[in-house]
């Protein structure tokens, strides 16, 4: 059991996926404006960089996990433009905000949402060329099941991206990136979102969860090969990407 699986956002002895769920549907709300205020709007130049990363491969049918309220599809399927792009998630609040936003772009057509557990997958094998996931996979239950899964339902050859907050590794952002995290964002989150667990949950599972290297080798256990991972912003997100 990895360190992250062991943080739930309320109660410990609760079940992580459940409290997940009841987490992201109260902050749904607030969720975009956060991501973006807190991160000074960097975590969109994350999101590019992702996607231009799968853009060679020309992926016709992508699975976005743990999709939250859909900026990763959106932006996915107008710089892709694939014939199909399913966005999952535990929870309905986020996915409901992000349909309305799907639907102010035009781009029902394409995108579509599921209320899907990462744990146990309903798409049958082999059935995407592309599998992403942008800040999400940090929050399951079961990172090895997760990770499985998403194999499970790529094609072979098919591309995994993920892209995940990170701790920075070197001084001074280091340091900078914990005093931050462990003031700015908690409060600026309990004064927003007014969840007063949401945003200390998030601290703690960047700061648990495994990170550069130590991913190469669970992707790799989880049947993927291929493996790489590029720090940016000084470390505080990391790109992976891997190949079935």
């Amino acid at each position: 059991m990895y360190e992250q699986e062991k943080i739930k956002p309320y109660d410990s002895k609760g079940d992580k996926g459940k409290q997940v769920e009841e987490m992201f549907d109260s902050i749904a709300p607030t969720y975009d404006q956060l991501n973006h205020r807190l991160s000074w709007n960097i975590d969109k130049g994350w999101r590019l960089t992702a996607i231009q990363s799968l853009a060679k491969h020309k992926p016709q049918t992508i699975l976005d996990v743990a999709t939250g309220t859909g900026d990763f599809a959106i932006l996915a399927a107008k710089m892709l433009c694939p014939q199909k792009l399913v966005g999952a998630d535990i929870s309905e609040g986020m996915m409901s905000i992000g349909r309305q936003k799907v639907e102010q772009e035009g781009l029902a057509d394409t995108i579509s949402f599921k209320k899907e557990d990462c744990m146990s997958l309903t798409f049958d094998d082999n059935t995407f060329d592309a599998v992403t996931a942008a800040f999400g996979i940090r929050n399951f239950p079961n990172l090895d099941k997760g990770l499985a899964e998403m194999c499970r339902v790529l094609k072979p050859g098919g591309h995994l991206c993920v892209i995940e907050l990170t701790q920075p590794t070197r001084n001074p952002m280091k340091t900078l990136f914990r005093i931050y995290s462990h003031t700015v964002l908690p409060l600026w989150g309990k004064v927003i979102s007014k969840n007063d667990k949401a945003y200390s949950y998030l601290t703690a599972t960047i700061e648990a969860f495994p990170q550069g290297e130590k991913m190469m080798t669970i992707l790799q256990r989880a049947g993927f090969a291929e493996t790489t991972f590029r720090r940016m912003t000084f470390g505080i997100c990391t790109l992976y990407m891997a190949t079935k």
